[in-house]
């Protein structure tokens, strides 16, 4: 059976030691009463609705999965009781809106909580996270009368969200969507088309679903210029925000998935159904990447999740399975064998696995802390730093989550491929976070395309001048002046080619987007390292510090002479030769 332990220890070494959360918060007004005891209190609440409610479903979700049946889903047994204790102590109006009865809680403090819901839970935690999105993008671009029907209800998890972008036809390619919102005399509009891939787009977990839809006006420009957004509620709500009657939305099946088989993914067929313009027309995409952008850092985080349930899992196999002998002699002489812990190439799978996690976390909340920066204190720089990291944060957290989780496979052996274990759930589980949200090419793309060549890597040189290599150890100074050497060297090499050979960023995007990783880590593990205590928790931290120096960061050797290369090799071969 998966079971689930939230790893507070190492959540407050990054709060109060490495990150120094209080200092900070006390700065931001919106943030200057919440206490240390406020913040270790609403970790202790939340780990334990992961371990105690969420968790123990997780096996079962996906086991039973979802049923269709006339347009009706039902989720899991259980999902239910379990969504509404979520729902009841506020967990998904955590960094909410206080004006919309919202907690305003920090985003650093957001990235923790999100992480434990998905270890626990992914299929389950999906219903929540796409209440979150729908709420964020309704708050940043809703009129007034929109944000009070709205929030205060998906804040409650009374409705919940889902968002409607893909088209059987178009897949990233959202500029030739077909789905069409025709003006109504009402002054709403009629929005008709099918959606396909919609996350939550209909169960029975709340009274309503709310509706976040890209469509086309009549005469609205071709491509991405001319999407609008559109609130399309499953039922109708009264000007007192009482649901009334359905609107023409309805599911027309359930997509039959790899994984997160808890989670119900529906094919949405919008018949005329009534919709509500949200921002300004022609304008929604932009309006929608508010919501994705929040998407992709949640979806970072559930690769995240998915590498520390591995890592427990793996972890707790290795100790009790005895098997062969240790090569420097037996270490259990009174019995037939010793535990897999022995062997160096298990050490290396779970000091890998838990490198990655733990490098991965302390990553997730520096991009948390950047977005708060942004966000309460008007802070430009912080701002331009969490739109570089948010693809970042999305693929590499997700690509190196389900490494993580494979890994964890591995160790099991033959074990790992059964489905009693619950680890080969995992698997399947993570794959997802590669693919939607912007599958992780998409992402690299938008790294180097969008963030990086938009200024000449400006803003990432800023972001690496502000990591003052003097405040670590001297012994990891040197590897990480190399690889900060050579993130810099390959920006400046990509900006200085790609006008010659448009195809470069494509061909080098997913090398660069891993360079920078694995040396964004090794800032973060150094850092830890040095503040990292003499107790028994701090040398752990030290020991596999040292462990993602030697083994882990020279990866970036070879990602550097792969990204400072030419398109060529890549755009030779002939089509017709695949």
């Amino acid at each position: 059976m998966l079971e689930y332990r939230p790893p507070e220890q190492d959540f407050e070494f990054l709060l109060f030691e490495l990150f120094k959360v209080q200092e900070q918060w006390a700065d931001i007004p919106a943030f200057a009463d919440i206490s240390e005891d406020i913040t270790r209190a609403v970790l202790s609440e939340g780990g334990r609705m992961a371990a105690e409610v969420m968790a123990p479903l997780n096996q079962s979700g996906d086991e039973e999965g979802c049923t269709w049946l006339d347009g009706e889903v039902s989720t899991p047994p259980g999902f239910k009781a379990a969504y509404d204790e979520i729902a009841g102590g506020g967990w998904l109006g955590l960094s909410g809106n206080p004006d919309y009865e919202g907690q305003g809680m920090p985003k650093l403090l957001g990235c923790l909580l999100e992480e434990m819901f998905w270890g626990a839970n992914s299929s389950l935690y999906l219903y929540g996270t796409l209440t979150t999105g729908a709420s964020i993008c309704i708050d940043n671009h809703g009129t007034e009368q929109q944000k009070a029907t709205y929030l205060p209800k998906l804040y409650s998890g009374q409705w919940s969200g889902a968002m409607g972008l893909t088209e059987s036809h178009a897949g990233t390619d959202l500029g030739i969507i077909r789905s069409r919102a025709v003006p109504a005399a009402d002054g709403g509009y009629r929005i008709s088309g099918t959606k396909i891939f919609i996350t939550s787009g209909e169960h029975d977990l709340t009274e309503n679903v709310v509706h976040l839809v890209l469509a086309k006006l009549p005469d609205a420009p071709a491509g991405s210029k001319g999407i609008s957004l559109f609130i399309v509620p499953k039922f109708l709500v009264d000007e007192q925000g009482k649901v009334g009657e359905r609107n023409g939305v309805v599911s027309g099946s359930l997509e039959h998935k790899m994984g997160i088989r808890g989670s119900a993914t529906s094919v949405m067929n919008f018949d005329e159904a009534q919709g509500f313009i949200i921002g300004e027309p022609n304008r929604g995409l932009a309006c929608m990447f508010t919501m994705m952008n929040y998407e992709r850092l949640s979806v970072g985080l559930q690769g995240l999740g998915a590498g520390e349930l591995a890592y427990q899992q793996a972890v707790r196999y290795a100790r009790e399975r005895l098997q062969g002998r240790s090569p420097t002699g037996p270490k259990n002489p009174d019995r037939d064998a010793d535990s897999l812990l022995v062997h160096p190439d298990v050490r290396r799978m779970l000091l890998t696995i838990r490198a990655l996690t733990e490098g991965g976390r302390a990553f997730a909340m520096f991009v948390g802390m950047q977005l708060d920066l942004g966000k309460y204190t008007g802070d430009e720089q912080a701002a331009r730093f969490s739109e570089l990291l948010t693809p970042i944060a999305k693929a590499f957290l997700s690509d190196r989550g389900f490494e993580c989780a494979v890994m964890a496979q591995q160790v099991f052996g033959g074990h790992g491929y059964i489905r009693e274990w619950g680890v080969e759930q995992i698997v399947r589980d993570t794959r997802i976070a590669q693919i939607y949200e912007g599958t992780n090419g998409v992402q690299a793309l938008d790294l180097v395309g969008r963030k990086v060549l938009r200024d000449g890597g400006a803003t990432l040189q800023e972001l690496f001048d502000g990591f003052d290599l003097s405040t670590i150890d001297t012994c990891y100074r040197e590897p990480l002046e190399k690889a900060f050497a050579g993130v810099i060297a390959a920006t400046e090499h990509i900006v200085s080619r790609s006008a010659v050979d448009p195809a470069l960023a494509g061909a080098i995007s997913t090398d660069y987007l891993e360079l920078v990783g694995y040396t964004l880590y090794g800032w973060f593990w150094a850092r830890m390292a040095r503040v990292a205590g003499e107790d028994a928790y701090g040398c752990a931290k030290q020991d596999c510090a040292r462990f993602y120096f030697a083994r882990l960061l020279p990866k970036v050797l070879g990602l550097e002479a792969s990204v400072i290369s030419e398109s060529a090799c890549v755009m030779a071969l002939a089509d017709e030769a695949f």
